[in-house]
């Protein structure tokens, strides 16, 4: 299992996303799971999987190395679409493409064909946008009524996305928030966990603004979590009690 978020406001895109694999308590592994494309000026792609390891990483290995377009005979890569629509849309052909070839194989082995995607960027000459592609290959988007996407393990830190993310928040206070979440997800389950990995990207400036991995032990992120359970703590001790009795 795994957890990713992505977030769409008005000012840009963050993406975060942990780095733990797990296949059984005696198998813990790091694997990145949060993927850059990116040629400045041109285009800013960032992908994160959830799901099976070996299915999400032969997606990548397709959309980084090509698939042949039946139609035309040319080789197409995450490089070669023109813009996010069609990224979406090659990343659902990957995972089809592998479907053909692994899913059956998996069914046997009494493993599902679990893979889900986040893309989210901008190519030039096109707007900034987030999508969530499933395994079936099909994908939502992002909205600024729902400006913020989950994969794995989400349902621990959604709470805190739902009360407090909005189009209109800002870029740095949208990461600090989806770092809240990452951190009550890990809280709450053990196969989600550290190092992390985060981008940030401000609209329109066709590259990455930050890469950054954050460490265990990394000294914000620590106080992040201190803070942030205090904070919670003090909220509800200041909540009045439920009056409620039998009588």
């Amino acid at each position: 299992m795994t957890y990713c978020v992505g977030i769409l406001v008005d000012d840009g895109l963050v993406m975060i996303a942990d780095t733990r694999t797990n296949a059984g308590v005696d198998n813990i592994a790091t694997y990145k799971k949060l993927h850059i494309f990116e040629k400045p000026g041109d285009r800013f792609i960032a992908i994160a999987s959830a799901g099976n390891l070996g299915s999400s990483q032969t997606v990548i290995s397709m959309i980084t190395e090509g698939i042949e377009n039946p139609e035309t005979g040319h080789v197409e890569t995450i490089w070669t679409q023109p813009s996010m629509f069609k990224a979406a849309q090659f990343v659902g052909r990957a995972i089809r493409d592998v479907f053909k070839t692994d899913g059956r194989s998996l069914e046997q082995q009494s493993a599902a064909f679990d893979v889900t995607f986040l893309v989210g960027g901008q190519i030039e000459g096109g707007r900034l946008r987030l999508f969530m592609v499933y395994a079936a290959g099909n994908f939502i988007e992002a909205t600024p009524d729902t400006p913020y996407l989950q994969i794995g393990e989400h349902k621990y830190g959604k709470p805190i996305l739902d009360r407090a993310v909005k189009h209109d928040t800002d870029l740095y206070d949208a990461l600090k928030l989806g770092l809240v979440s990452m951190d009550s997800t890990m809280r709450s389950n053990l196969s989600v966990g550290m190092p992390l990995d985060l981008i940030i990207y401000r609209r329109d400036a066709l590259k990455s603004e930050l890469n950054y991995r954050v460490e265990v032990g990394e000294p914000y992120f620590h106080d992040l979590q201190d803070r942030w359970s205090s904070a919670l703590q003090a909220a509800h001790k200041a909540i009045p009690r439920p009056p409620y009795s039998n009588d």
